[in-house]
């Protein structure tokens, strides 16, 4: 027998922020949703826990076996980087993909493609947060038509901002809730055109405003005490899942009662403790071991005063700030590189010439080469990555390292033999990294990807070593080895945890019940098993609901 569900994501909307909001009076909607059905906390992998979950969920699959891990992937037997975006499905498909026995409705999901085993429809990337796919549709037609009638999102691809831009963080809460009200007239439009065995829609909002409005909402974010202008007395992150909250209100007033529903959220996020230690402590802190007394940016004094933690960035962009930041032999050149903008260094270069010191490619020049990640000072180390033994690759939360070994990368400088050794070394001088202002330490565990460096299997991640950080964020570290590496300003101030929920109302679900704990890989099977489809064998997750409702029939 057939049920019919519809099924919302609240993108990287955390569970902690939801529960706390609600005891709080606030998200009515969402708090009486949950006291009709049943309620649950996710968790999922506690690395790479930026880039997986969508792919997770569509899949039913742990990365361990689609072998996706990362929109970005390194090229092994180059050096190269390539932002290849979201998986390809050739191994397994999105499990909406149900064929002729069941109409499915797919509106603005992130991180898919469009599939020719959905009879229905499928809009993507109309308004998601990093969709990682074009925003087109099928038919052809109905994302122009939808845009046309409705308006287009007013974030797409415009929600990567800098916390210190007042008037950005102002343009991107309007420009959130009034793509919500969109939304909103979208999916009702859409559930009005017939009762469909799934529809399937994601709230993006959730996630941008987590990225970049966090600082102004939660005080235990270093920036909180600094907030300014409009923002100083407001909670704009609330208000967005206010919004959010409201949206939800008048999509589910509407929803018949034999109709299954399920808000989730698949990650979740907090403080951002990442960014920079991922993006640039760690690419800069193997540039120091590679290369013993030399400094590429960002040089402090240990054992000094920690300075004040930088509330007002000169440049434009965070990436402007951390090249500011490259260290300069020539004081007088130095000091003009802090006020002068960056476009104008190379003119810098010929009054007093090029420093020639560590060999980094500038963002500059990598945005002229068309690369998608000139913005990551990890891209800027590259041209020097054959001669590190090993170097930090791209990511979007944990630290990622690569070791630059013999007989797998072109100019491998690490022996098979010394392999585990300089893992270990690695990872000692990692665990002696501290927050320079507290004097914690700010890694809290390093894992190795490998059993051994002899290991090829291509569903493994690209990373030898992957560093995961304490929740602290950190703008400057020391290590007793390589020195002080800032202070930096701090970029996104949230981040994403390895957290989610599951929430269902629906015909045989008590009110107020519990659900297991589960994890991000049973979203599929759950949804797959409400509506009485089939769950693939390949599935690595499992129903969450049968323990909670006997009238499902599979």
């Amino acid at each position: 027998m057939k049920n019919s569900v519809i099924a919302i994501g609240l993108d990287a909307a955390d569970p902690i922020l939801l529960e706390t909001w609600m005891s709080q009076g606030h998200l009515q909607n969402l708090k009486r949703f949950r006291e009709q059905g049943a309620y649950g906390r996710l968790t999922n992998i506690e690395y790479y826990k930026a880039e997986t979950p969508w792919t997770t969920f569509l899949t039913g699959c742990l990365p361990q076996k689609t072998g996706y891990w990362s929109p970005v992937k390194f090229h092994e037997g180059t050096y190269d980087v390539e932002q290849i975006e979201a998986y390809d499905f050739t191994g397994y498909s999105p499990f909406y993909a149900l064929g002729d026995d069941y109409r499915v409705a797919v509106f603005d999901m992130p991180q898919t493609v469009l599939s020719e085993k959905v009879n229905g429809i499928q809009v993507l990337a109309w308004g998601a947060h990093s969709p990682q796919t074009p925003s087109h549709s099928q038919p052809t037609t109905l994302l122009p038509e939808l845009n046309k009638h409705y308006g287009k999102h007013p974030a797409l691809h415009r929600d990567d901002g800098d916390w210190w831009d007042g008037a950005y963080l102002t343009r991107l809460e309007n420009a959130l809730t009034t793509g919500l009200d969109r939304r909103v007239a979208i999916c009702r439009d859409l559930l009005h055109q017939e009762k469909w065995d799934l529809f399937l829609t994601v709230f993006g909002e959730t996630h941008s405003s987590g990225h970049d409005l966090w600082y102004l909402s939660q005080p235990d974010h270093p920036l909180y005490p600094y907030k300014q202008g409009d923002n100083s007395t407001g909670n704009p992150l609330l208000n967005v899942f206010e919004a959010v909250d409201g949206a939800l209100g008048k999509i589910l007033a509407e929803v018949p009662e034999d109709v299954y529903v399920i808000v989730f959220a698949a990650h979740g996020s907090d403080n951002n403790t990442t960014d920079v230690s991922s993006m640039m402590f760690l690419p800069e802190l193997l540039y120091r071991f590679s290369f013993p007394g030399k400094v590429a940016i960002a040089p402090g004094k240990a054992g000094k005063p920690v300075p004040p933690v930088v509330t007002s960035p000169k440049r434009k962009t965070w990436t402007g700030e951390i090249w500011q930041r490259q260290y300069e032999p020539n004081p007088v050149k130095g000091f003009l590189k802090q006020w002068i903008p960056t476009k104008f260094y190379p003119h810098l270069d010929k009054i007093f010439g090029a420093s020639g010191e560590n060999e980094l490619i500038s963002p500059d020049r990598l945005r002229q080469q068309g690369h998608p990640m000139f913005w990551q000072p990890t891209m800027w180390y590259s041209p020097l990555w054959p001669k590190m033994k090993a170097f930090a690759i791209p990511s979007f939360s944990e630290g990622y390292i690569r070791i630059n070994l013999q007989g797998r990368e072109p100019e491998g400088l690490v022996p098979l033999e010394e392999y585990d050794a300089l893992c270990e070394q690695l990872t000692e001088h990692l665990y002696q990294l501290k927050n320079a202002r507290t004097g914690e330490p700010v890694v809290k565990k390093v894992l190795g990807t490998r059993q051994s460096g002899a290991e090829r299997d291509p569903n493994l991640p690209d990373a030898d070593l992957v560093v995961i950080w304490y929740d602290q964020p950190a703008d400057v570290v020391d290590s007793p080895k390589f020195g002080r590496i800032g202070p930096v300003p701090y970029r996104r101030t949230g981040s994403h945890r390895a957290r989610g929920f599951l929430t269902v109302r629906g015909l045989g679900i008590a009110a107020n019940s519990t659900l297991p704990e589960g994890h991000a890989v049973d979203l599929a099977p759950t949804i797959l098993h409400l509506m009485g489809a089939p769950i693939p064998d390949y599935c690595d997750g499992k129903p969450l609901v049968q323990q909670v409702v006997s009238e499902v029939v599979v």
